[in-house]
């Protein structure tokens, strides 16, 4: 994956990474050897003068008090300098271990718990100071409309990668979403979906 990444990095692409709910152990090493550049969370991406903020999402889900509390010990560094002290061998073990307690959790949980809590996005757009952001983690691909303080404010949420690619698309100052095709016997397609509207002014 390093390979074909700085392959990619080589080629003049742009490459950054943003830490998941799975990933939250990749360093600045792998980061190097591939070619990518590490961003916290959030970050603000300026897109033409408007600053849009990109996070994982899963800060925003509050009301999954169980996984917040594992995300709050994965994300502490003496956490982490201990699992990776641990040898090769039994680090696979705990992260097959702690997939399979993911799987439970999601099929245990009710949809409302590990979807995004209200007040904690209309904080996010406070702090933040955007009217817009991007994030992925509840893997319900959409764009939501809603007001906050009387601003127009919008969030684009990202689906997963399992049977297609989601992605999010900024070119000629338009915002779009697109998928794409995984399958093995067809040419990888783009389908465009102009679904990112500009923003509204003041209400």
């Amino acid at each position: 994956m390093a390979e074909r990444l700085s392959t990619l990095a080589a080629a003049g692409t742009r490459v950054y990474f943003m830490c998941g709910n799975r990933d939250f152990l990749v360093g600045d090493a792998f980061c190097a050897s591939a070619g990518m550049t590490r961003l916290e969370e959030p970050q603000r991406l300026e897109c033409r003068g408007e600053d849009i903020l990109l996070l994982h999402g899963d800060t925003l889900c509050t009301d999954d008090v169980s996984y917040q509390r594992f995300r709050r010990k994965v994300r502490d560094p003496a956490w982490q300098r201990r699992v990776l002290s641990k040898p090769a061998w039994l680090r696979r073990l705990l992260a097959r271990f702690a997939r399979l307690m993911s799987r439970r959790h999601t099929g245990s949980s009710e949809t409302r718990i590990m979807d995004v809590n209200a007040e904690a996005v209309a904080e996010t757009f406070r702090s933040g100071s955007v009217r817009r952001m991007i994030h992925g983690h509840t893997h319900r691909p959409a764009v939501h409309d809603l007001s906050v303080d009387q601003r127009h404010c919008q969030r684009i949420v990202l689906g997963d990668w399992h049977r297609q690619g989601s992605l999010v698309k900024f070119e000629d100052g338009q915002l779009s979403m697109l998928t794409i095709s995984r399958a093995a016997d067809e040419r990888v397609e783009l389908l465009l979906q102009e679904t990112a509207a500009p923003l509204a002014g003041d209400t």
